[in-house]
């Protein structure tokens, strides 16, 4: 996604956190302040990230799976919570959202140049047995997690890095920032405008040619986040299949290209664009179209632009 404007006022840094490209940028005319706001955030991005990794041994995501099917692992409030939310986002969507996307088996899919087939359907079911976000055990009173199963594995792949720029934005708030950009590998937040008063311009990427844009929108103080299928994919028999796996299946989805969320809320944003992919046009824009607040654009896998009910593009 691309952000619009060159004005000396807007300080940005860019740098890699939780394995993706983050940019943050904030509107200020004392560059020395504007960047020690920025240093705060970026602090908060790697607390977070800290907490939510499973690329380290003792992070309490890894504590909560190393210990799956063995006992329940008390975490931090904030862990909790945000599991709590993932785990309503499931209900929301019917499953096709679900942190404990983790205990799919990596080997079916490495979705490169070597993947020449799909697996055959009972493997694949197979692979995703164990995904389940009604096997989480959360015990409100002493704020603990117990995954019931062994074997199953959670990660927030598709919510930590929005709960992440919501976080930083908030914290930046706090400390007096008016206006500015969390940019989370683009899924990205915004409040207050652009140093010429104007609302900032997202460019939505055409999912075919990612440094063009295929329309823009005018945002302030919403968030938007966009799953598509031009970042991984492979082609299977002229078909091509995205690296989002239907947790019910276990296969590949198709059929959608990319999926562009808006909400005021950058976590919520992020959770819900891949489930629409998984859903589908219809069923995902129906459920879209049930809540108030968010609104999306798919674009499919014949270029045709689908929009929900609440939403103009120009």
């Amino acid at each position: 996604m691309l952000v619009s404007d060159s004005s000396h006022l807007i300080h940005k840094k860019k740098l890699k956190l939780m394995g993706n490209a983050f940019e943050i940028s904030v509107v200020d005319e004392n560059e020395d302040w504007a960047n020690e706001r920025i240093a705060e955030a970026i602090d908060e991005i790697s607390r977070i990230e800290k907490l939510l990794t499973t690329f380290s041994d003792n992070s309490q995501t890894n504590l909560i799976n190393q210990n799956a099917g063995i006992q329940a692992v008390k975490v931090d409030r904030e862990v909790f919570e945000l599991i709590q939310r993932s785990i309503r986002i499931s209900e929301l969507t019917q499953g096709a959202f679900d942190i404990t996307y983790g205990s799919i088996d990596k080997s079916l899919w490495n979705f490169d140049l070597t993947m020449k087939a799909l697996p055959d359907a009972e493997t694949a079911r197979q692979s995703v047995r164990l995904i389940n976000y009604k096997n989480v055990i959360l015990n409100q009173q002493d704020s603990s997690i117990f995954l019931k199963e062994k074997g199953m594995r959670i990660g927030f792949g598709g919510i930590g890095k929005g709960y992440a720029a919501e976080k930083a934005k908030a914290l930046m708030i706090a400390k007096g920032v008016k206006s500015g950009i969390v940019n989370a590998a683009g899924d990205l937040t915004t409040w207050g405008t652009q140093p010429n008063g104007k609302s900032w311009t997202i460019g939505i990427a055409d999912p075919d040619a990612q440094q063009s844009t295929f329309s823009a929108l005018n945002i302030s103080n919403v968030a938007v986040a966009t799953s598509g299928n031009y970042e991984k994919f492979v082609v299977i028999d002229g078909k091509k299949y995205s690296h989002t796996i239907d947790p019910k299946t276990g296969l590949p989805v198709s059929g959608i290209k990319s999926v562009t969320i808006l909400s005021p809320n950058a976590e919520i944003a992020d959770a819900m664009a891949t489930p629409v992919m998984v859903m589908g046009v219809k069923v995902g824009l129906n459920l879209i179209n049930q809540i108030q607040g968010i609104a999306c654009i798919i674009v499919d896998d014949h270029n045709k632009i689908f929009t929900s009910k609440n939403i103009n593009i120009k």
